[in-house]
């Protein structure tokens, strides 16, 4: 067991399994089009932890001698949750863009339900067992592990019963060697992933006859009967000067399609529990919510970024209200990172006894931080100005027939027609690309849809104080019960 490279991570995508993108069905995920730009992404990641300058950041070494990602280590104490942001920040840094789905973030997942090691003992013991045997293994194989959440759900307003019962993944059949599912799970980036942890996302459980529906399992992702039916990427075919992010980082999304698909035993981590599938939905993110809203605040600096150094070129520094709109980038940045910081330096112990971020300020962070991106990249558009939309394409821009226009028109100071135009070309594919509309709509339902996001707020904080103080404040009564 030990870490895999860059070379060894497109080699075990070449495993069987069953991929269709644009048409075709994909052979070599690794090489595909389609999916050689984020897959050299992610194989810079594994090739990272090889690396002696970043030995001490990406990797950990374990009692047993054996060294891992660091992203993966349990948290048990504060200090693993802040070297899990340094851990971010430093591939982030390394890759020069932002990717959401490469495995430090689903891994949370797992410790959230090796949290509930308790309450599915009470179900079957094989349960906890092989949830511990699932964290210990990612680190150990150094997996790319991916979650798949999200179901078609056909007709919302029907139970499953009423319509199609596949719109909502089920068990079909048990047998010695395991269950048998059938139905679909929207996932990104599962075409180029090793495994995912598949769960419901049912939030209205009625009774005993939705137990079929309440299962959550690791499935490799050749398993047979699984398919990977993908969209088209964003970048695909595009000049990477014009789109530098589009055509690097699109991450993308699979709808995965369970045909009758048996998963061994020890790959069940619950079934037919429905109290398990909604303890699971509430604590889903209690981890994993923390590399995610760092991957937010990577994106405002972008913004910020991008709308200083545009705003620098022409001088526009010395007007008030343009320093008032970038004072408005940096509190939206800072106060997304005071989130983040402050859930680690309130860290609270688990149920298991891991260290967890500060769930309340957690969770808020994270719609804070969603709910304020659009008006942030308006405001970074704005800044950036019209040129962002009629700036010609790079091959005309390097037309020898007209470079002589191009250096006159769009030179300013010490920027150069070449480097401006990047500049433009960047904020273009960061603000107003289907690469960037993609982003915002991911984003805000990566985790779970908006009120789902809202609701954890409401249920993580605690309201006693606040309402003790005003029981005080108010002199009122002991007949006041108490939350």
């Amino acid at each position: 067991m030990s870490l895999m490279t860059g070379d060894e991570y497109r080699e075990s995508l070449n495993d069987g399994r069953e991929v269709y993108v644009d048409g075709e069905k994909v052979e070599n995920v690794a090489e595909h089009l389609v999916f050689k730009p984020i897959v050299d992404v992610k194989a810079r990641m594994y090739d990272m932890n090889h690396e002696a300058r970043y030995a001490d950041t990406c990797t950990y070494t374990l009692p047993d001698g054996d060294t891992i990602c660091r992203a993966f280590k349990l948290p048990k104490e504060k200090e693993d949750l802040a070297a899990i942001r340094r851990y971010v920040e430093t591939v982030l840094d390394d890759i020069g863009g932002v990717v959401y789905r490469v495995g430090d973030e689903t891994i949370g997942e797992l410790w959230s339900l090796y949290d509930a090691q308790d309450k599915l003992n009470e179900i079957d013991p094989a349960y906890a067992e092989n949830i511990r045997r699932h964290v210990e293994r990612v680190p150990k194989l150094d997996l790319f592990h991916v979650s798949a959440n999200t179901d078609p759900k056909g007709d919302r307003s029907k139970p499953p019963e009423e319509q199609d019962p596949d719109m909502l993944l089920h068990v079909v059949d048990e047998n010695d060697n395991g269950i048998v599912v059938r139905g679909a799970k929207y996932e990104t980036a599962a075409a180029y992933a090793h495994q995912a942890f598949v769960k419901p996302t049912i939030a209205n459980w009625t009774d005993e006859s939705m137990a079929p529906y309440a299962c959550g399992f690791i499935c490799e992702m050749n398993a047979p009967g699984l398919k990977h039916l993908c969209r088209s990427s964003l970048g695909k075919g595009a000049n990477p000067t014009d789109y530098p992010m589009s055509t690097r980082f699109d991450e993308i999304d699979t709808l995965l399609i369970f045909d009758n698909v048996l998963i061994p035993w020890e790959n069940v981590l619950f079934h037919r529990s429905i109290e398990s599938a909604q303890y699971i939905r509430a604590t889903l993110h209690r981890y994993s919510a923390f590399n995610y809203v760092l991957r937010v605040l990577r994106r405002a600096d972008l913004l910020l970024g991008t709308a200083l150094l545009n705003v620098e070129q022409t001088g526009l520094t010395k007007i008030p209200a343009v320093k008032e709109k970038l004072a408005q980038l940096i509190g939206y940045r800072e106060t997304i990172n005071a989130h983040l910081t402050a859930a680690v330096a309130e860290a609270q112990e688990s149920p298991s006894g891991l260290m967890m971020p500060n769930q309340s300020l957690l969770y808020t962070g994270r719609v804070y931080a969603l709910t304020n991106f659009p008006a942030m990249a308006h405001l970074t558009r704005e800044l950036v100005g019209g040129q962002l939309a009629v700036t010609p394409d790079a091959k005309t821009v390097a037309d020898p027939r007209i470079k002589g226009y191009i250096d006159k028109y769009y030179s300013v100071g010490g920027w150069s027609s070449e480097d401006r135009t990047k500049l433009l070309y960047f904020a273009r594919d960061l603000l107003n690309s289907s690469y960037a509309g993609h982003k915002i709509t991911f984003e805000l339902f990566a985790q779970s849809p908006p009120f789902a996001q809202n609701l954890a707020i409401y249920n993580n904080f605690d309201p006693e104080p606040a309402r003790e103080m005003v029981r005080k404040a108010a002199n009122l009564s002991p007949k006041v019960l108490k939350g």
